[in-house]
């Protein structure tokens, strides 16, 4: 599954989380906000090391350093794609396409039926581009008064 230029996945590590983070940081600045946006999403968009496990992390990995993330919350059999981050050099290469594909996969595994995602409006037509479909919005987390797509994608069933 991976080789050279593609990313492995696999389960995050509590270490790193700040790493992690500093990512989610450095992809939503991709979209062109300002310093003072990206501060106030800084809250919203760090990990702490007791998350990594619990938001069932996955990190994509390139030549020994994270690259992506993704993370699957909630219990079945409704959950959440909480996060996913691709370090902005690789936005638009996969690395986006494989991390949503193995969380939905891991999903449906593990009895999800339905996933929501809370998508920054930039991201919304990646989303749509993979399945999930706008169903309304939701207050940001992070800015008052901004709304974001709330979207939904339904999980199927683990095949044998």
């Amino acid at each position: 599954m991976s080789g050279p230029g593609r990313p492995r996945l696999r389960a995050g590590l509590p270490r790193e989380a700040a790493e992690l983070s500093a990512l989610a940081l450095r992809s939503k600045g991709h979209w062109g906000y300002d310093e003072k946006f990206l501060a106030d999403c800084r809250d919203e968009l760090t990990l702490a090391e007791h998350e990594i496990t619990a938001r069932r992390t996955v990190v994509a990995e390139l030549d020994g350093r994270p690259v992506g993330f993704a993370t699957l919350e909630g219990e079945p059999p409704d959950g959440a794609l909480g996060m996913l981050f691709v370090d902005p050099g690789l936005i638009g290469r996969g690395t986006g396409r494989l991390l949503y594909e193995h969380v939905l996969t891991a999903a449906a595994a593990i009895g999800f039926t339905r996933l929501s995602v809370d998508a920054d409006p930039n991201a919304e037509p990646f989303y749509r581009a993979m399945g999930a479909v706008t169903v309304g919005r939701v207050p940001s987390g992070s800015i008052p008064g901004r709304t974001l797509p709330l979207m939904e994608v339904r999980v199927g069933p683990a095949s044998d």
